[in-house]
């Protein structure tokens, strides 16, 4: 059988004692919250500091509420601010490339040639030599009086020489009878310093394949030498200008063709 608990006198006063201090201290609470505000819904001392309990936290007041938390008494929820983002760096300037300079083209002219000939090397040397004969010499006789009524530039004369022998004694060979046609026709035109000789050796043959498989490649081979002769040949092209008579038309040389080199 549970006895009911009745306390005694004593005891009902101690607890009215407290609840006395318990009041008094609230009201003392109000009473510095209505002159030092500090933070709404907490109890402060005189100077506006939090009144603290024994346990170290903030003691509120009666009118409390959530809305009343703040720092530091009560942590207060934040929202997490992202840090701002970098700046984009601007763009380098784009550097075009200056512009490159084009020389204009400059087109020339082709030399206006007087004459232009071949003469074949039969004609004007022996086989395999370069001294002229005179049927060579009557030849380049007749070209200079040609051209003595016209104003020359430059006199080109370009040997060629046919496959039989070997490349180097055709390259000298060639050069020789180039030289040696220059040094005559320097002797019979205004100035010899415009005439120029030069040799092709074997390099230049126009008989294609016509001499082909035709027997021992030697100055022997009479069926063979006959049929290179177009190879063996002087070429004299003469440039500059000449005025024509009415009706008139320049003479054009050509060269006599014959069996020997």
């Amino acid at each position: 059988m549970n006895k009911r608990f009745n306390p005694s006198p004593a005891q009902r006063l101690s607890a009215l004692a407290i609840t006395a201090a318990l009041a008094a201290f609230a009201g003392a609470a109000n009473a510095q919250s209505s002159s030092n505000p500090g933070i709404p819904g907490y109890a402060h001392s005189s100077d506006g500091r939090p009144v603290l309990s024994g346990f170290g936290q903030c003691v509120r007041s009666g009118s409390w509420v959530p809305a009343n938390a703040a720092e530091p008494c009560d942590r207060v929820a934040r929202a997490d601010v992202p840090p701002p983002a970098p700046l984009a760096a601007a763009p380098e300037p784009k550097l075009e490339p200056a512009p490159v300079a084009v020389a204009p083209v400059v087109i020339v002219p082709p030399r206006p040639v007087i004459q232009k000939l071949t003469l074949s090397a039969d004609v004007l040397f022996d086989f395999g030599k370069a001294d002229l004969k005179d049927s060579g010499k009557g030849r380049l006789d007749q070209l200079a009086g040609e051209i003595k009524d016209a104003k020359v530039d430059e006199i080109i004369a370009v040997g060629h020489a046919d496959r039989i022998a070997s490349e180097g004694s055709n390259q000298k060979l060639s050069e020789a009878r180039a030289q040696a046609v220059k040094d005559y026709l320097g002797t019979k035109v205004a100035s010899a310093s415009r005439v120029t000789a030069q040799g092709k050796g074997e390099s230049q043959p126009v008989t294609g394949d016509g001499c082909k498989k035709m027997g021992a490649e030697s100055g022997s081979n009479k069926k063979l030498v006959a049929c290179l002769q177009p190879d063996r040949r002087v070429e004299i092209e003469v440039l500059g200008s000449r005025e024509i008579a009415a009706g008139g038309a320049p003479a054009a040389g050509t060269g006599a063709t014959s069996t020997p080199r």
